[in-house]
């Protein structure tokens, strides 16, 4: 199933995306699961799926303002150089980590499909990382890597914008630089794990049309499980967090000179099986 939070008549919902359209979920639950987060918490996607085989499409998926997929997750936790090659894109000789590179997002960092991803006045380097991010949907604690899996509810697709030189302010803080507001984006829907199957995700992202990075998933240098295990030594994880998974090469910084992105790109970052997300980027 494709799973979307929306704007309805104006009113924050929830539903099944499907090829006919989308099923809106939010009245039809009202009270007992107000939002898509509940559902997931209450371990009840089931009822999603009865209620996506039996119920006609309310709109077209055109006619909607979709948001987030999770409008406030818990937590965001982001993971970097992630992908073979993006080491040496650091030009600094260093070997490869033995451990995962992670960080922080908070939710207003992150717009949602085709909302405008804003460049602030602070930094004219703002740089685009499509990544494939997994939507927790089961709480976990020390997790071993072979039952991590079974903790996901499935796959969305994260920009991970970057405000390149406010990563580098301090020795090792990237947070001013991963957190500006609006300066990366996470959607359109999720896709339930289900669907996804166990092959290899491949991940495009385009800048006006011209592709920038392409990539799959069996090139991690830290697979999906491993970072999920790892993760959950240190804190649990919980129903609705968000985990973006890292970003390969090719991202605007590594270019000589660099490609940041302006005022007007439009940016789409791609992965088949899930969809497209697609930002604008304007001036704040």
């Amino acid at each position: 199933m494709k799973l979307a939070s929306f704007l309805s008549d104006r009113q924050a919902s929830y539903g099944i995306v499907t090829q006919q359209g989308v099923i809106d979920a939010g009245p039809r639950f009202g009270a007992k699961f107000p939002d898509l987060l509940s559902v997931i918490s209450a371990g009840a996607i089931g009822e999603l799926g009865k209620l996506a085989s039996n119920v006609n499409p309310d709109f077209a998926v055109g006619g909607l303002k979709f948001l987030r997929p999770i409008v406030r997750p818990g937590k965001i936790i982001c993971v970097g150089v992630n992908y073979a090659d993006r080491n040496a894109e650091y030009k600094d000789n260093s070997e490869q980590p033995k451990y995962p590179s992670l960080f922080v997002r908070f939710p207003d960092s992150l717009v949602a499909h085709e909302e405008a991803i804003v460049r602030p006045p602070e930094s004219k380097q703002l740089d685009y990382e499509g990544e494939i991010a997994l939507v927790i949907g089961r709480a976990g604690r020390r997790v071993s890597e072979a039952d991590a899996l079974t903790h996901v509810l499935g796959y969305t697709i994260c920009n991970e914008g970057s405000i390149r030189d406010w990563i580098r302010h301090g020795k090792f803080n990237v947070t001013p630089g991963k957190n500006f507001e609006r300066s990366g984006a996470l959607g359109p829907w999720i896709v339930t794990a289900d669907e996804m199957g166990a092959a290899p995700m491949r991940i495009v992202t385009r800048v006006n049309g011209e592709v920038r990075q392409d990539d799959t998933t069996d090139h991690m240098l830290f697979p999906i499980p491993a970072l999920l295990s790892y993760i959950s030594h240190f804190c649990t994880l919980q129903p609705g967090d968000v985990v973006a998974t890292g970003t390969p090469t090719g991202a605007g910084a590594r270019f000589d000179p660099p490609k940041y992105l302006v005022p007007g790109d439009v940016v789409e970052v791609e992965v088949p099986g899930i969809g497209t997300l697609r930002n604008r980027v304007i001036e704040e």
